[in-house]
């Protein structure tokens, strides 16, 4: 398999920490994501490492024996401890606060506590098997306080912190799930729903593993992920993985299947919104994303594995010692190895090799292993990271030996103006919510965000059409075609084309010498009129003299002011066009002499000097009787630069008559 090939990598830098053995217990905790490694129930230390800290949180506590569960509340202010099936024991780990650890007990009498879940830095939520108790955790009293309960009879339970919802898996079968959330304080009780079981059961035991179950935010909604083994219907075989959808308000609704059409132990992450499932017996991954277009039944969407299935890319383990040691080599991971534990969202932990990683998407190798450029572009929109790689699949749709047909190119660039446009009028309603000053009374209005699928006209232009048109071997007709397309798919979503389009496409008729095409694109406004492209055109007169024409049309069209366009053309060097202009409205009488001949020193060019000087030497004669300056002019340093090129000689002499 070529290196191009693995869609899918673990994290160059992973968290790294102390092996599970005998006497070190390890331990994870899904809402900080952080690692525990408890050495003797405590007694010789406890080292807590999280993906973002690089330094850890390193103690000591007293054995009092096994440790069942271990977690921090967010921000690490307090420590929950359970060692027993009565009680979870808490030490404080704010600053001038007691060390003394204090106890909570669970209310419910002969119940069991299955585990716990911090929803803040100091609320706790116990899960027993007869419920659920929620506490708020007073630290500077060293105590408890029960916010709410409820019983229910428990199996077991899974926490999705970032929504903070907790899952119940409740009855004998264990498929009726009930979710609970919590907010500041408050436990809401949500809609129960059934989890619907391959085939009738044929015992009255335990159905529904929590290993078959996943919850994860996936396109900023919340689902339960079933793995189901075998399809309900008998005609297709192989696992599948059925996806509820979980809202706030309302029930819980069966609204995806993702068809795995193999069978054996899976595994669930979900990285980038996209649901990643692995397959240890081939030792490879697949990966579903929801929003492209399945199939629709009339109840659910099917969905099929947006690319063949491949192996993670191969991870070479560091060796980690003193320096002359080092240089051996790098010894290979094991992938796929059953002693990989996978959390949620994007999490792998190989706790007999001590290395927690991040599971992450690469999209480049995508590019090639999807040919369909629609869907393609379809699947990169929706990816964090998307930009640069949208930009090369345009760059790449455009060469010689890949280059893709128009109706192709088209519907490319209407995906990417479609997003465009969507950025662009969310910005412009967000704005004009501001100036009717809405942000006080409406506190829910944000400034949208510009993510990576956002692809301007800049980004276009820098990235892939400047270096296309100055492709010599592409045919300009292809070159024009495609940039008249892009214009075209500009303009059906109404947005306005930057005039830096405009001169690309004006640049390449020129070179080409289709000024016929110039003419009829310009005379049927297939290119808008703006300033810029009107003082384009003005330079090209001495190439086509109808552009000079062309060009004053467009900026009497434009109702500028004359000494602005003077200005925007001697700022582009169009010296010469500027003076045509200014006499072609008979203003020439009343210009600046030392402006232009300013501009046309800046020009490095002599003869176009030597050109606006002698005008200029003219037009004293025609006006005073005399080719010199007057002091009020300032033109003194212009005399002596002229002299010093062309000598006195070359001054025109005053006409007597």
């Amino acid at each position: 398999m070529g290196e191009e090939d693995y869609y899918l990598e673990l994290c160059e830098r992973p968290v790294h920490f102390e092996k599970a053995n005998p006497v070190n217990c390890v331990f994870f905790d899904e809402a900080n994501k952080q690692v525990f490694a408890v050495r003797s129930g405590g007694a010789t230390g406890v080292v807590v490492k999280g993906p973002d800290d690089r330094n850890p949180i390193s103690f000591r506590m007293e054995d009092k024996g096994e440790v069942k569960c271990i977690k921090f509340s967010l921000e690490n202010k307090i420590l929950a401890v359970q060692r027993t099936s009565k009680t979870v024991d808490f030490s404080n780990f704010i600053p001038d606060s007691s060390q003394l650890e204090y106890t909570q007990e669970c209310k419910t009498k002969n119940a069991n506590i299955l585990g716990f879940c911090w929803t803040s830095s100091t609320e706790i939520v116990f899960i027993t098997d007869q419920g659920i108790e929620f506490y708020q955790v007073l630290p500077e009293k060293r105590s408890l306080k029960l916010l709410k309960s409820q019983n229910i009879n428990v199996n077991w339970y899974l926490y999705c912190p970032e929504s903070a919802v907790i899952l119940l898996s409740t009855t004998v079968l264990g498929n009726v799930l009930q979710p609970f959330y919590f907010r500041a304080g408050t436990m809401s009780k949500l809609p129960k729903f059934e989890i619907e079981l391959p085939a009738a059961p044929k015992s009255t035991k335990l159905n529904l593993s929590e290993r078959d179950i996943a919850m994860a935010t996936i396109y900023g909604q919340l689902y339960v992920l079933f793995l189901r083994h075998h399809s309900r219907t008998s005609n297709s075989t192989g696992a599948e993985v059925v996806l509820y959808h979980l809202p706030r308000e309302g029930a819980c609704k069966k609204m995806h299947i993702l068809k795995l059409s193999r069978t054996g132990k899976f595994a669930l992450n979900v990285v980038d919104n996209l649901v990643v499932v692995h397959h240890q017996d081939t030792e490879t991954s697949v990966i579903f994303d929801i929003r492209l277009r399945g199939e629709f039944d009339g109840t659910v969407t099917l969905h099929h594995p947006v690319l063949p299935a491949r192996s993670i890319h191969p991870y070479q383990i560091p060796v980690a010692g003193p320096a002359p040691v080092t240089s051996q080599s790098p010894v290979p991971c094991k992938l796929y190895s059953s002693s990989w534990i996978v959390f949620q969202p994007d999490i792998i932990i190989s706790a007999s090799q001590g290395y927690l990683w991040n599971l992450q998407v690469k999209l480049q190798p995508i590019v090639n292993l999807l040919p369909d450029k629609g869907r393609l572009m379809d699947f990169l929109l929706q990816r964090k990271e998307c930009k640069m790689v949208i930009l090369s699949v345009c760059s790449q749709m455009l060469t010689e030996s890949d280059r893709a047909t128009l109706p192709v190119i088209a519907t490319v660039f209407d995906k990417l103006n479609q997003e465009y446009k969507k950025y662009l009028d969310a910005e412009q309603n967000y704005t004009m919510a501001m100036e009717a000053g809405q942000s006080r009374s409406s506190p829910l209005l944000r400034r949208p965000v510009r993510t990576q699928a956002v692809v301007d006209q800049s980004d276009m232009y820098t990235h892939v059409l400047s270096a296309f048109t100055e492709k010599k071997e592409t045919p300009h007709k292809f070159v024009i075609a495609v940039l008249m397309e892009y214009i075209r798919s500009l303009n059906q979503f109404q947005i306005a084309v930057q005039h830096y389009l405009h001169e690309l496409v004006i640049k390449t008729l020129v070179q080409h010498n289709l000024f016929y095409m110039l003419h009829q694109f310009l005379q049927y406004h297939v290119l808008s009129d703006s300033k810029p492209l009107a003082c384009l055109l003005l330079s090209l007169e001495s190439f086509y003299p109808p552009a000079h024409q062309l060009s004053l049309d467009m900026l009497k069209r434009l109702s500028t002011a004359n000494d602005e366009i003077v200005e925007v053309l001697l700022s582009k060097h169009q010296v010469l066009a500027a003076l045509r202009f200014i006499r072609g409205i008979g203003g020439h009488d009343n210009i600046s002499a030392r402006k232009f001949l300013d501009a046309a020193k800046q020009t490095d060019d002599h003869m176009l000097f030597y050109t606006i000087f002698r005008f200029f030497e003219q037009r004293n004669q025609r006006l005073r009787g005399n080719p010199s300056f007057t002091p009020g002019e300032h033109c003194e340093e212009h005399v002596a630069f002229f002299k010093q090129v062309f000598g006195d000689q070359a001054l025109m002499r005053p006409a007597t008559f």
